[in-house]
């Protein structure tokens, strides 16, 4: 025990140590260097996330990835190289994958079209980039306030939704500047697609944001410390009430999950960029590191949703869901153990790793999606999001008032009961509404398409023998 409260005290004084040494910088100075701690990891892993992909999705398609680029072969005869590394070859898996590409774009002809609008033409890159970087502004990477988030503003939670917003503009406005009928649909289409999975999303984060009381993201993240659903009973003390573990907050974040694919276009929401009959959507016309813009600002993008989407559902930096520090009182027979695993758990020195691995984690499952899932027609993609995403993100927040009222004016036990209860009720709603449309053709019905008339009926003609035929 003892030693467990001097690491803390330890860890704690240094900590103020730090604080008050940023704290007595120039404002200006502590937003830059919170904007740089942000910033530069979230392009540095990039890359990574890149090869990682290439290699996941050729692991699950039973096919070879990139494993060439970057392999070292020493050879068996040049004096120059020691004799234990003659003839040695060290693979790096293709780890120098990503950095050949990035050579290959910039050292790449950067072709200009003549009709294009130029202003608006090389905007629109940049403004693809800047909201994946802008998103994670208001979100704690660990429990040191003077360094993260960049800014922990009462409307944090508003600020996601806003940015995340602008993320069409780059798309349509290069779509538009680039006078090119693909590039113009490819736009348009991500410009509809956003708007219609935005609404659910912001109903999804709405329901956090009930339970919770607060919009700013640290506070959610506060709120997870908790025990399990409010109760104050076993097996629920011990458990930390991640958002994810609750009923609404598991509906929150599936919805919140698939419109987060949708808003970074991602496979089987990629509708803007659908090469069969786009080209290759809104960037046919852009080349050269102009059009690896795009591809930065999505991969970045998904590391940056990954995060957000760890902060108000799976409890940010903590790397489990329990309470250590209540194991800890409650069985103080092992309290050294019950500490050292606190500690470790929300340790700000870990923090930042652990929300890299949920985020990477979040980027895994990006990538399964891809992997598993064809791409869904428009009219489909339109349906999910307006038909089933939307009403049961409503449903949901419903829901969730009425568990907020009953606990506070009951007990969390008929709390439980009113979700329950309301959640069945909205269920028989919904099929009811379902069964107005029956004898409407589904959406997802199996379709035949004659691509090639039937071939003609040959008739049988009787052979005959010539001699036959003579007489």
């Amino acid at each position: 025990m003892a030693g467990a409260t001097l690491r803390k005290a330890i860890q704690v004084n240094s900590n103020l140590q730090m604080a008050d040494f940023i704290q007595h910088l120039h404002p200006a100075l502590q937003a830059l260097i919170r904007v740089v701690l942000f910033v530069m990891p979230s392009l540095m892993l990039v890359p990574g996330i890149i090869w990682w992909e290439r290699r996941l999705l050729s692991w699950m398609q039973d096919r070879i990835g990139p494993n060439r680029v970057g392999n070292i072969t020493f050879s068996r005869t040049s004096r120059f190289v020691p004799s234990f590394l003659q003839g040695k070859k060290f693979r790096l898996f293709g780890l120098l994958q990503p950095i050949a590409d990035g050579m290959k774009l910039f050292f790449k002809e950067d072709i200009t079209p003549s009709a294009v609008d130029k202003v608006i033409y090389f905007v629109a890159p940049a403004l693809a980039l800047f909201p994946a970087f802008a998103l994670g502004g208001t979100i704690p990477w660990g429990p040191y306030g003077f360094l993260t988030p960049v800014a922990d503003v009462n409307i944090g939670v508003l600020y996601i939704m806003a940015i995340s917003s602008l993320g069409v503009y780059g798309i349509v406005l290069a779509g538009y500047a680039s006078d090119n009928k693909f590039s113009l649909m490819g736009g348009l289409r991500s410009s509809a697609q956003l708007i219609s999975y935005e609404l659910a999303m912001g109903m999804s984060v709405a329901c956090i944001v009930m339970a919770t009381g607060s919009l700013k993201p640290s506070d959610m993240v506060t709120a997870q410390r908790g025990a399990l659903w409010g109760l104050d009973f076993a097996p629920f003390t011990w458990i930390e009430n991640w958002n994810i573990l609750t009923p609404y907050g598991l509906v929150a974040a599936i919805v919140f999950g698939v419109c987060m694919i949708a808003e970074t276009n991602r496979p089987p929401f990629d509708l803007p960029e659908a090469e069969n009959e786009l080209v290759a959507g809104y960037h046919t016309e852009y080349s050269s590191m102009k059009f690896a813009v795009f591809f930065m600002g999505e991969y970045a993008a998904m590391f940056v949703y990954g995060v957000i989407l760890c902060t108000l559902f799976i409890g940010s930096w903590h790397l489990l869901p329990i309470r250590f520090a209540f194991m800890a009182k409650q069985y103080p027979a092992f309290g050294d153990v019950w500490n050292m695993l606190d500690t470790l758990n929300g340790s700000s020195i870990l923090a930042p790793v652990f929300v890299v691995l949920k985020a990477v984690a979040v980027v895994t499952t990006y990538i399964w999606v891809r992997a598993t899932l064809p791409r869904l027609r428009y009219d489909q993609l339109m349906s999910l999001g307006w038909k089933s995403l939307l009403p049961l993100a409503v449903a949901n927040l419903v829901v969730v008032a009425i568990w907020i009222v009953a606990s506070r004016v009951a007990s969390p036990i008929m709390g439980l009961a009113a979700v329950a209860v309301s959640g069945a009720i909205l269920y028989a709603l919904y099929k009811a509404i379902n069964k107005i449309n029956v004898h409407e053709r589904p959406n997802f019905a199996s379709r035949e398409v004659l691509m090639v008339d039937e071939p003609p009926q040959t008739r049988e003609v009787e052979l005959v023998e010539p001699a036959a035929a003579a007489s």
